[in-house]
């Protein structure tokens, strides 16, 4: 290698390292302040001068908190099933089937997520109360579905289209339905562009915090996020830094495994259709 690539190569790690170091840096701050208890939580320490437990016994033990996890996960996953139910079979029509303003409408399901949360508060808080789900884990599953349904509709469009289409004509040569395609032909060569819909709807209802606030009112119907928020004090010196701190990590580390275990799908799923060939 010349003196240059060399220096190139350099330079190329170290940003990445800077980087790394950016994007990882708060979060083992966090799990460092976790730790600490006492005066210990306003001294800058980058690394635990002690393992202390009672932030987690704190917030574990506490009355409400382990419901919460709860909520989120039942809301999360329930929201990612429906999402990815109804993304597949509107997919399915948006990239197979043909008929007229296809594209118009594919554009108005992608521009409905365009709209600010702010900017549909009011509409659906009213919808919300009008069906009776107000204060219940289904008003934030119809909320989060409502908002997640345009990315996962339009990510699973681009990767159906590209699909070769002689596999289809061959299942409809032997007398499978359009159903039967979807769960049997197509579902199994989806699965990078389901795990990496189906993570990035998790995590955005998994962490969602407005329509939590604002459609429900109980500490047993509270989501993880909300639940967090609500540590706070009344004043500065009130605030329970340890507490929310650990609490952040609790549900932090649920996400970070799934990315771990699925970097592999969602790398698949995200170059999908990149390259042509």
């Amino acid at each position: 290698m010349t003196a240059g690539e060399v220096l190139k190569s350099v330079a190329f790690y170290a940003l990445v390292v800077v980087i790394v170091l950016f994007s990882v840096f708060p979060f083992y701050y966090a799990i460092v302040t976790s730790f600490a208890t006492g005066t210990a939580l306003f001294e800058i320490n980058y690394w635990p001068k002690q393992f202390s437990w009672a932030n987690y016994e704190s917030v574990l033990g506490g009355r409400t908190f382990p419901r919460n996890i709860f909520n989120s996960v039942f809301i999360a996953t329930t929201t990612v099933v429906f999402a990815l139910f109804l993304a597949v079979t509107a997919s399915y029509a948006l990239a197979r089937v043909r008929f007229r303003g296809r594209g118009l409408l594919l554009m108005t399901i992608l521009a409905v997520s365009m709209f600010p949360q702010i900017a549909v508060l009011a509409g659906l808080f009213e919808l919300i109360r009008f069906l009776g789900l107000f204060n219940t884990p289904y008003a934030l599953i119809l909320s989060y579905t409502i908002f997640t349904l345009p990315f996962t509709v339009w990510v699973l469009t681009t990767f159906m289209r590209d699909l070769p289409v002689e596999i289809e004509e061959a299942a409809i040569v032997d007398g499978a339905t359009p159903w039967i395609i979807i769960t049997r032909v197509f579902l199994p060569l989806l699965w990078p562009a389901l795990v990496t819909t189906g993570l990035l709807a998790f995590i955005g209802a998994w962490n969602e915090f407005l329509f939590a606030l604002t459609f429900t009112s109980s500490e047993t119907t509270r989501t993880t996020p909300v639940a967090i928020a609500l540590l706070s004090g009344a004043s500065q010196q009130e605030i329970p830094w340890g507490p929310i701190m650990a609490a952040s990590v609790i549900v932090t580390v649920p996400l970070i495994i799934l990315v771990l275990v699925f970097q592999r799908k969602i790398v698949a799923g995200l170059t999908a259709g990149g390259v042509k060939g």
